[in-house]
């Protein structure tokens, strides 16, 4: 079964943004997330910020991650909030600061 996989709006610009080589890795695994979306591994409270219901899985030797969760409607979809580089969990406080601008919640 194929699953949907949508790239919210800052996680296009996060896939547009990086380079060459590094964009056909993300877009190697974003394929792979709509085959199995069980692919990440669960996260949780990240950091102190909570991140409960996104996994994250791991790119160009683990220095990339893409955040994501699973929707389940009628359809499972992949939501995409993030790509970024591991580097002080920067990847991590992306998304939860578009969560907080989204939401009006108060992650961080």
């Amino acid at each position: 079964m194929a699953y949907k996989v949508e790239l919210k709006a800052g996680a296009k610009d996060d896939f547009e943004s990086l380079d060459g080589s590094v964009k056909k890795e993300a877009s190697k695994k974003i394929v792979a997330l709509s085959e199995n979306p069980l692919l990440g591994k669960p996260l949780g409270n990240k950091y102190g910020m909570n991140l409960t219901g996104f996994y994250k899985l791991y790119f160009v030797k683990k220095k990339y991650r893409i955040v994501y969760r699973i929707v389940k409607d009628q359809i499972e979809i992949v939501e995409i909030f993030g790509i970024g580089k591991r580097d002080k969990e920067e990847i991590y406080k992306l998304v939860a600061k578009r969560l907080a601008q989204d939401e009006g919640s108060t992650l961080l």
